[in-house]
């Protein structure tokens, strides 16, 4: 792929590379070197994207280094991605969508990562479960699990709100 083709993906899709990659790793350090890594390989190699599916050919390349590294690396880092929501995103958060952040970033890696690419990102359940090469039966569980733990974390607080 030729560096100019790269360059422009990077600058279209590289907030949204490191978004997931943060979200797995937990990790700014940790998500910029997978970023990086993703995007020098598509400067090395003959890979040819089809047109339309740059954002999402790119985000499973992020998914998979990511497992990589998990995979390969002597502790799994969990530390809370606070600072996710200020990293490459033109979008002004308000407390309510900050809190909400917060809470998302406490959940599990696995149902992080699911609620990261699909209400942050907006892929469907079957575009997900070809991203991480699961079922999508597994994607929407994954969905529905952490739906629940994020329900009974804010259940407390909207019985005060009335």
């Amino acid at each position: 792929m030729n560096n100019d083709t790269v360059l422009n993906l990077f600058d279209r899709y590289a907030d949204d590379a490191f978004r997931l990659a943060y979200s797995y790793l937990g990790s700014r350090p940790d998500a910029e070197d997978v970023v990086q890594d993703v995007f020098v390989k598509l400067i090395r190699s003959d890979i040819t994207i089809s047109k339309g599916k740059e954002k999402s050919y790119i985000l499973t390349m992020v998914a998979n280094r990511c497992k990589d590294f998990l995979g390969s690396a002597d502790n799994i880092l969990k530390a809370p991605f606070d600072d996710a929501v200020n990293v490459g995103s033109e979008t002004d958060f308000d407390e309510e969508d900050t809190e909400i952040y917060e809470a998302v970033s406490e959940l599990p890696d696995k149902l992080r990562v699911a609620i990261h690419l699909h209400y942050y990102e907006g892929y469907s359940i079957k575009e997900i479960s070809d991203m991480l090469d699961m079922a999508p039966s597994a994607v929407s569980m994954r969905l529905t699990r952490a739906k629940e733990l994020l329900r009974k974390r804010f259940a407390g607080g909207s019985e005060n709100a009335g």
